[in-house]
C-alpha cells in the first residue's frame, strides 16, 4: 500500500500526468502496417494505440510486431507491409486503468509498461499515462515533501512520524 502522504503528492494533480487521447498518435486495424510504421517513426514512440471508429481500444501495435511480421513475409521486404493490416500484427491490451487516480495499479503496471491507457467506463480511449509522467511527478514529490511534511527517522514502534 502507498503511504497516504505519498499518495496525496502524487496525486495532487491526476490530470497533469493524463495525455489526452486527442494528441495521442495512433491508428485504426484497417491501417496498413506501413502506414503504422510511418506513423511510429514520425512520433518516436516504440508503441502505440490501435481505435476503431468509435475511440475504443482495440490493441496496441509497436515496432516489434511490425519488425517480426515483416521476418515472417517471404523476400521480408518493407514495401511489402502495405498488403498487411495492423490488425494482422496488432498485440492485445494487458493493462489499462479507468481512473487516473488508481496510483497503486497504475505504478505496478508501469514497471513493465511505457504507458498506460486511461479508458472511460464505455472502454472508450481517453488518453495514456506515461511512465515519464509519472517519473515527472515523483521528481516533484522528491524535491518538495518537505515542503508539506516533516519526515523523520523511524522510531521504536516502527512508524514514520508526519507533522
Amino acid at each position: 500500500m502507498i503511504d497516504a502522504a505519498v499518495e496525496q503528492l502524487l496525486l495532487d494533480d491526476p490530470k497533469s500526468y493524463v495525455i489526452p487521447a486527442d494528441v495521442v498518435a495512433n491508428v485504426t486495424a484497417t491501417n496498413t502496417l506501413e502506414h503504422a510504421l510511418l506513423v511510429l517513426s514520425k512520433v518516436g514512440y516504440s508503441r502505440i494505440p490501435v481505435l476503431d471508429a468509435d475511440d475504443h481500444l482495440q490493441g496496441m501495435i509497436s515496432l516489434a510486431a511490425i519488425t517480426d511480421k515483416l521476418l515472417h513475409v517471404p523476400g521480408a521486404a518493407v514495401e511489402q507491409l502495405s498488403q498487411y493490416t495492423v490488425a494482422d500484427a496488432m498485440l492485445p491490451v494487458e493493462h489499462w486503468v479507468d481512473d487516473p487516480k488508481k496510483l497503486e495499479t497504475i505504478l505496478n503496471y508501469m514497471v513493465d509498461e511505457p504507458f498506460i491507457p486511461l479508458l472511460n467506463d464505455q472502454n472508450v480511449f481517453q488518453g495514456i499515462i506515461t511512465r515519464r509522467e509519472i517519473l515527472k511527478r515523483v521528481n516533484y514529490l522528491a524535491h518538495n515533501l518537505d515542503n508539506h511534511y516533516t519526515v523523520t527517522a523511524l522510531t521504536d514502534e516502527g512508524q514514520l512520524s508526519e507533522s
